[in-house]
């Protein structure tokens, strides 16, 4: 895999991560575009992140909901 492509990725997770968001998964795919008549090969990045958010409206009642871990 190139350098670059590895610095780019490295680049796209600081920006992530400035912004509040912690990366919990990454994958990075190059391959030869198909699209185009040169050799120089291109890169997918797919980037998976998780940042919580305080709610407005927590009045401190329980939360109802079947569907959440207690």
């Amino acid at each position: 895999m190139d350098e670059d492509m590895l610095a780019d990725q490295r680049r796209l997770v600081e920006l992530v991560e400035e912004e509040g968001w912690d990366v919990t998964d990454l994958e990075i795919s190059a391959y030869d575009s198909p699209w185009a008549d040169e050799d120089d090969p291109e890169a997918t990045v797919t980037i998976t992140a998780r940042k919580p958010y305080e709610s407005e409206d927590d009045d401190g009642e329980d939360d109802e909901s079947p569907y959440r871990l207690k």
